[in-house]
């Protein structure tokens, strides 16, 4: 990068705002918002305004020089020095298979730093009005750049069960990639997961609505600061849902299709955790590819204005997903002009792709398919992000800045804490675990999981370097230096040729325990091809260990290649075995459940996974971790969420419930639940819920206390239990806690037949316990006058 290019621009900032009485309005810091927004609007040319809808893909718009500096590339120098200046590039600094970028040509913190000063220096310097960009970047799990912190992915993040955890952790993601120039991160996932066959299980949180909202809300607090404070101060950005809306349902588990709902579970369930995070204060959201009903997300109005806008009250911007509203072309639409202006005329502002706004705004505008009022309005929500993110006045980062926060020791502590949590453990017979290490004179840790560093990171990683990681084998060697620990790999995810399961059995039988590590992997390789969104796509010539992540829809949920095998001549040895799955949805657990001793579930935990993972092994942590999506024993169960309507009924040859539930998750201590008292407050408005809570055993732990309602007779059809509150109380052994949860309109609330929210008058259920299926206390209430919310 040219230090010249960011002088000059900084210069140009200086000069206009020592000057205001010439100064533009725009460039005046202390004008209100509004008043900036409008000015600069009514100085831009039409070509101009269609330009800031704009947001290609943005890793080739940088070139490392022969001398080692960062300087725009001649493909940006070409998309913005015309008289259509691009608003915004996505994933400058995504690192991946996919964009080609490795450790040796990607960017360091610094580097990435210094590429996004330079684009911003030019956007500045040499455009009319020198209106900056705004530079968006994956973070569902971390900033997708090399360097940044790799924390467990969202299904690992909710089964913590720990709000504050995960916006402790949303503050690091967003101070990571703020620090290097973005100013807005994709994340958190707020899809609601009912259909494990999907490939984007893993980035969500989960299958519950509430679970899912109150974690969104926490995510979305910690990148951009709680509801009314600044964005504008170098630590936070803004916050991007997705996908808008009911993703996480396709039909037959294929990415990207149909959601098969009607409009009161639409709201009521698939789109109550966008609620709860658009109250947080989110400020933009993505739509989907997915269609409800025969209606495209991209292009639906009633979804993306009259629910989001005029009924919830959200005032940011909406981006399409990439090439979302390219796909409209030949469905719903002509051509890409035509898809553009549906999908603008919806609500959609920035088109991720670029090739259906811009220069195709303006046709459409010739063609009549919409107004210059239109544009207007979505350039406008553009322009105030920037207003209020403080790009004007402050569009450069400190390279330095960046280097000492990306990847900080504290934010690593942070990841292996949520790993910790996060974990599961779903059965612990004859209390195997956890493993006392000074009785143990040899371990053997197997599968295609217990080493491998890319299987534990799930997708949306950026290339990591060796000591970065902590596999399993490496955490179980760390934490106890004095036992003998023997590892075989006995085969890979999915390729057999990798197959040695002699060798497995062997060190199997000469230990005192194993580990077995098994289950799925997202793990892209430069070897996958990949189609024009991004998602993976299968090849026969190629076989990877990646069963999962975006594009690797499945048929089945069974451990592919050869673990099954594996899994079985191990128990057979009969030797104490820990089975522990790192996956990216809900794999078959059942020949783990009912051979093995012990099984973990830590689904991807994370660069420090394999730390996380060993503390609990060993007893250095006692699991709270609670399942945020319900196990099933078969693919023909499916939908298995514990809230069905048809929870509890068998089919005629075989279960109807869960392998394991939502909400279970065991400790190494025992909790009793004693002491229900309801309580009506607020003239009736609220009722107060409390009950004692006691550590029973002798250890140290946490209790996830997991309360669920019934609204027994209602306008519309109900499911049997919701879960509506939740706490994750730490207690000693011995001591009891009184707890108090706080039920209102809220919690009470249902859609009625004319999809309005209300609270309806009559009798309430409650269920208190450790998970959906053990539920230790219950009682009613009535609530006698309906409310209107």
């Amino acid at each position: 990068m040219r230090a010249t290019h960011i002088i000059a621009a900084s210069a140009i900032i200086a000069t206009a705002l020592s000057t205001t009485a010439t100064t533009p309005v725009y460039l005046q810091a202390s004008k209100p918002t509004e008043e900036r927004v409008a000015d600069l609007l009514s100085r831009m040319t039409l070509e101009e305004k269609a330009g800031q809808l704009l947001c290609p893909m943005g890793w080739e718009m940088y070139e490392r020089r022969p001398d080692g500096s960062i300087a725009p590339s001649e493909k940006f120098r070409e998309q913005n020095r015309g008289k259509m200046p691009v608003g915004g590039y996505w994933a400058t600094l995504r690192a991946d298979p996919w964009t080609q970028k490795t450790l040796e040509n990607g960017l360091s913190p610094a580097e990435g730093a210094a590429a996004l000063n330079a684009l911003q220096a030019f956007a500045i310097d040499s455009t009319r009005l020198g209106i900056p960009i705004l530079f968006a970047e994956e973070c569902p799990h971390g900033h997708m750049a090399i360097g940044a912190t790799v924390y467990p992915t969202g299904l690992s993040m909710a089964g913590t069960w720990h709000p504050e955890l995960i916006r402790r952790a949303g503050e690091e993601i967003a101070l990571e990639a703020r620090s290097t120039g973005a100013g807005v991160g994709y994340g958190p996932v707020l899809d609601i997961a009912r259909e494990p066959r999907w490939s984007r299980m893993e980035e969500t949180f989960g299958e519950d609505p509430w679970l899912s909202g109150v974690m969104g809300a926490a995510m979305v607090e910690g990148m951009q600061g709680r509801r009314g404070s600044s964005v504008n101060d170098g630590r936070h950005l803004y916050s991007t849902l997705k996908h808008f809306a009911a993703y996480g349902v396709p039909e037959g588990g294929h990415n990207g299709a149909e959601a098969s709902v009607g409009p009161v579970r639409l709201r009521s369930e698939l789109l109550e955790p966008f609620r709860h995070a658009i109250a947080a204060g989110a400020a933009t959201v993505m739509s989907s590819y997915n269609s409800v009903d025969g209606i495209p997300c991209t292009a639906n109005r009633e979804l993306l204005t009259g629910l989001l806008r005029d009924e919830w009250g959200f005032t940011g911007a909406v981006y399409s997903d990439l090439y979302s509203i390219d796909v409209l072309a030949g469905h719903t639409a002509s051509d890409r002009t035509e898809a553009g202006a549906q999908a603008l005329k919806a609500g959609v502002d920035i088109d991720l792709g670029a090739a259906c706004y811009g220069k195709r705004a303006i046709e459409a505008l010739q063609r009549g398919l919409i107004t210059e009022a239109d544009i207007d309005t979505a350039v406008a929500r553009i322009l105030r992000l920037k207003f209020d993110l403080g790009l004007f006045e402050r569009p450069f980062t400190d390279p330095k800045e960046a280097t000492r926060r990306v990847g900080a020791d504290s934010h690593r502590a942070t990841a292996r804490e949520i790993a910790r949590q996060g974990t599961a453990l779903l059965k612990n017979e004859g209390a195997l675990l956890p493993l006392d290490r000074k009785r143990l004179r040899r371990i053997a840790v197997i599968g295609p999981n217990a080493d491998e560093q890319y299987n534990q990171l799930g997708d949306y990683t950026a290339p990591q370097p060796d000591d970065n990681i902590t596999t399993i084998l490496e955490g179980l060697r760390q934490a106890a230096p004095d036992v003998e620990i023997v590892y075989v790999k006995g085969c890979a995810i999915r390729d057999t040729a990798q197959t040695d399961i002699a060798a497995a059995v062997e060190a199997a039988l000469a230990a005192d325990v194993t580990v077995l590590a098994v289950g799925g992997s997202s793990a892209r390789d430069f070897k996958t091809s990949y189609a024009a969104t991004g998602a993976a796509q299968t090849d026969a010539s190629h076989v990877s260990d990646m069963d999962c992540g975006e594009g690797f829809d499945r048929a089945t949920l069974t451990p592919l290649g050869d673990q099954l095998r594996l899994m079985q001549a191990i128990y057979d040895t009969g030797k104490p075995v820990v089975t522990v799955y790192i996956q990216g949805r809900t794999l078959d657990m059942n020949l783990a459940a009912r051979h093995s001793d012990a099984l973990l579930t830590a689904w991807y935990p994370g660069q420090e996974g394999g730390s996380a993972i060993a503390d609990i092994i060993f007893g250095d942590v006692n699991p709270s971790g609670r399942l945020p999506v319900s196990i099933p024993r078969s693919e023909g169960q499916l939908p298995v969420h514990y809230s069905r309507m048809s929870t509890g009924r068998d089919y005629m040859d075989g279960s109807g419930s869960p392998l394991y539930s939502f909400g279970h998750g065991l400790s190494y201590t025992t909790f009793d639940y004693s002491d229900l008292t309801i309580i009506p407050t607020d003239n009736g408005d609220r009722w107060d819920v409390s009950f004692r809570l006691t550590n029973t055993g002798r250890r140290q732990g946490a209790e996830v206390a997991q309360l669920y309602l019934r609204d027994a007779v209602a306008s519309t059809s109900q499911p049997p239990m919701l879960l509506k509150r939740f706490k994750r109380i730490e207690l000693n052994p011995g001591e009891s806690r009184e707890v108090h949860f706080s039920l209102g309109p809220d919690e009470l609330s249902i859609y009625n037949p004319a999809l309005r929210r209300v609270v309806e008058p009559g009798l309430f259920r409650l269920m208190i316990g450790s998970s959906s299926n053990d539920i230790r206390l219950k009682g009613e209430f009535t609530v006698t006058q309906q409310y209107d919310l």
